[in-house]
């Protein structure tokens, strides 16, 4: 929809001051807070336009306005168009990510954890791109009571199983040293979908072995279609305190304790930074890109008149630093 440039700034003004402090739109406060130059009942008309089109509205009939779900959509678009990196958390991540030697849930963990303490809100992270790393070495380790450890390099850090097999010392050094060798730098999806291929043309060599290239194949192939989520609510304590009859507080707990509906909110998330707003809560997401391919989805829940600047930059300052990783 169409804005002229006056509305548009008629609205971002009302949502931000509404999101400060909660105050009501009034045809004066607008006047107070921006430099239009035009008369209190030019503005007035203007917001009867705004609430027209379903961008406000009238809480009580002789009150002030309020924002939308759909005035706090278009805030949103129109904030994402310029937002900019900040330099508060940069170094944080940037420690987090060059430690390669780390697990993947355990980095994925962390940057959630950077992200909520930055925003004061919830933060969930759902892997569902793990075909798309790129592999850099296997280790099997044979463990007791039948079991093996199995240890995938990863360009992003890490992915450690214990599987329910037995095997030889031997066998798993001959397990790990062929498919790291025929599988370095090639991404998780391309083993999965080529392995039996390469284990048909070279049944001999591996015949000792195969038992475990299977097992760990069935291991990846199951980790591949499971959405795995980590939740981190280091903000929370800070949104119960804003939140003075905790309404808004137990909608987002609610939608936390729900897997299938956070699935599918982080389903939706497109290739840059991007907002769900509803008529209950917010959520502010973006996809986490490595080497050109996603990883995880990244959302920050909170209600409809959140700091949607600040955490645009704090998303921003992690896909940023994760596409520098992945060039």
């Amino acid at each position: 929809m169409e804005l002229s440039q006056r509305k548009i700034k008629i609205l971002t003004s009302a949502v931000e001051e509404f999101i400060k402090d909660s105050s009501p739109i009034t045809s004066g406060s607008v006047k107070d807070k921006t430099a239009i130059d035009v008369s209190t009942a030019t503005l007035r008309n203007e917001l009867n336009a705004l609430e027209a089109m379903g961008f406000l509205k009238q809480l009580h009939t002789s009150g002030g306005r309020v924002p939308t779900a759909q005035g706090y959509r278009f805030y949103v678009e129109n904030l994402l168009k310029d937002v900019k990196a900040t330099n508060g958390e940069l170094e944080e991540v940037k420690r987090v990510i060059e430690n390669r030697t780390q697990s993947l849930a355990d980095m994925i963990s962390k940057i959630a954890k950077i992200i909520s303490k930055a925003t004061n809100y919830p933060t969930v992270v759902m892997m569902n791109g793990i075909e798309n790393l790129i592999l850099t070495e296997f280790k099997i380790i044979p463990l007791l009571d039948e079991k093996c450890m199995v240890l995938i390099g990863t360009n992003c850090g890490y992915i450690s199983q214990n599987m329910d097999f037995s095997a030889t010392v031997e066998n798993c050094t001959d397990a790990s040293n062929y498919l790291t060798k025929y599988f370095k730098g090639e991404t998780m999806g391309f083993l999965i979908a080529n392995i039996d291929e390469y284990m048909r043309g070279m049944s001999g060599e591996i015949k000792a072995f195969q038992g475990i290239v299977n097992n760990i194949i069935r291991g990846l192939t199951k980790l591949n279609k499971q959405k795995l989520l980590n939740v981190q609510t280091d903000g929370m304590a800070k949104l119960i305190e804003k939140d003075e009859d905790i309404k808004e507080t137990k909608k987002i707990i609610k939608m936390l304790s729900d897997e299938e509906e956070l699935i599918e909110f982080l389903d939706r998330t497109d290739d840059k930074i991007s907002a769900d707003v509803t008529d209950e809560l917010s959520v502010m997401k973006a996809p986490i890109m490595v080497g050109g391919n996603k990883l995880a989805s990244i959302g920050v829940i909170g209600p409809q008149k959140m700091d949607y600047s600040g955490i645009a930059s704090a998303l921003k300052v992690v896909i940023d630093e994760l596409k520098k990783q992945g060039e």
